[in-house]
């Protein structure tokens, strides 16, 4: 008997489709919903344990609420959803707005049966495994492989039954991150989804690829656990009112303050090129570039300005009459009240950085920005720029992209990551395209194609061993 159930469960270990864990029917869901929101939230309702990597704008809050809702009324339990610090309270706010109940809480004694929302940085004053539902919103907080944040969750998630991560489009070729929210899906843990799909590329450890003959079922494990969707057409839907007003980008260059130098026999300013030459051209350029920025501002609208460096943010807020500072240092808090200032019109000019601020925010009532400082991430500054650009907003978006002359074509160089970044993801979409279409726009459960409970006929040399 002891063979019969080890082999039966090394067989279950190898099957490569997560079978679902959800509800069997899909209880009545807000009518706010669009059709594809309608259809995604079903999908992950019917699966359990679910990721949706839905582009910005595509309504992802409102999915969390309509899943986490539906969860609370079906098992009566409680429901937690963790959002960025200042975005907890704009869930509220969205919840209200669509008529779906769910409270502010900071504490386990706070929650009740149903929503309770909160932040990340008030995870160690709950007890996950009291809750039926757990949701991550901007779950790229599991993209780190050694974060608080991350271990954190997938630890102690585990006995949560019903989850739900949800994020803009990950990076396509960032598998670290596709292996942690596997592993806080409890799908396949990080190591394993390595393993099985993945090689070293070279001699980096950190850099993986694809293993040729494993492509095509990476996809369809994959696509049985998410839905990536960047538009409602890669899931056979019409784009409709999704179509975004243009988004337009203007650098602005100043002088580098530069004189000619026999150390490196160079007459001219030179276009900088390592990390450290990009951060010396920033810093001596600081008072140029946030001179340049006051006189952009505008007077009469609302306005954010995203800084990399302290100086320029300090520099910032004291040359632009109005301007309100967010900074790391500005306790939690002060963070989320002046944020909120901001989306409620209390603010009209903003001053922070995107690691601060450039998640989850909706502000499509601003359709100006700038970047006075740029840090070398372009998943900052394509998540700061879409806290504008999104559904929702009516007026084309500017942005405006400061620099000094020896920093390059800072707009050239971000048009390139950009068509690069695309062009990846357009083939993770065109990869799952099918699969989670099928899966979306089905009615019927997905089944395994393996089930442990059929009996195994095991060889006789086997069987022999069984009985000895």
């Amino acid at each position: 008997m002891t063979v019969h159930q080890d082999y039966g469960a090394f067989l279950a270990a190898k099957a490569r489709l997560d079978p679902p864990t959800g509800l069997a029917v899909v209880p009545e869901l807000p009518e706010a919903l669009f059709q594809f929101q309608r259809d995604v939230t079903g999908w992950a309702l019917r699966r359990g344990r679910a990721a949706l990597f839905a582009g910005t704008g595509l309504g992802k809050t409102l999915m969390e609420l309509s899943w986490g809702d539906a969860i609370a009324r079906e098992t009566g339990g409680m429901v937690l959803l963790f959002a960025p610090l200042a975005v907890s309270a704009q869930v509220i706010r969205e919840a209200k707005k669509f008529g779906i109940a769910a409270r502010a809480v900071s504490q386990q004694s706070d929650c009740g049966p149903g929503i309770n929302v909160t932040n990340y940085q008030k995870i160690e004053h709950f007890s996950l495994s009291a809750f039926v539902g757990l949701i991550l919103d901007e779950s790229s907080i599991l993209k780190s492989t050694s974060g608080h944040y991350r271990t954190r969750l997938i630890v102690e998630a585990a006995p949560v039954p019903f989850r739900l991560a949800a994020t803009a489009t990950p990076a396509p070729n960032d598998f670290m991150e596709l292996g942690n929210h596997a592993e806080f899906l409890g799908a396949m843990s990080h190591s394993d989804m390595l393993a099985t799909f993945f090689t070293h590329d070279g001699g980096e450890t950190q850099k993986w690829r694809l293993k040729g003959h494993a492509e095509d079922d990476f996809w369809r494990w994959l696509a049985s656990i998410a839905v990536m969707i960047r538009r409602p057409s890669d899931l056979g839907y019409e784009d409709g009112a999704y179509r975004l007003p243009p988004i337009r980008r203007h650098q602005r260059t100043v002088r580098a303050d530069y004189r000619p130098s026999l150390e490196t026999g160079t007459l001219f300013p030179m276009e900088a090129r390592t990390l450290g030459e990009r951060l010396a051209a920033r810093r001596d350029s600081v008072d140029e570039r946030v001179a340049m920025a006051a006189e952009l501002t505008p007077r009469d609208r609302p306005f954010v300005w995203w800084c990399n460096l302290n100086s320029e943010s300090d520099a910032l807020a004291k040359a632009i009459p109005g301007a309100v500072e967010v900074r790391g240092s500005d306790a939690p808090e002060e963070k989320e009240r002046k944020l909120i200032g901001f989306s409620e019109g209390r603010i009209r000019v903003l001053v922070t950085k995107a690691s601060i601020a450039g998640f989850g925010m909706n502000w499509q009532h601003c359709a100006d920005t700038g970047f006075v400082g740029l840090s070398d991430s372009f998943e900052q500054v394509y998540q700061a720029e879409r806290r504008f650009w999104r559904f929702g907003q009516e007026k084309p978006v500017n942005v405006h992209f400061i620099a000094a002359e020896t920093e390059g074509a800072v707009v050239a160089n971000l048009r390139r990551k950009e068509a690069d970044a695309e062009k990846m993801a357009a083939a993770m979409v065109r990869h799952m395209a099918d699969l989670s279409s099928a899966a979306v726009r089905g009615q019927a459960r997905e089944i395994p194609a393996y089930d442990p409970r059929q009996a195994i006929a095991l060889p006789d040399f086997l069987a022999r061993g069984a009985a000895a």
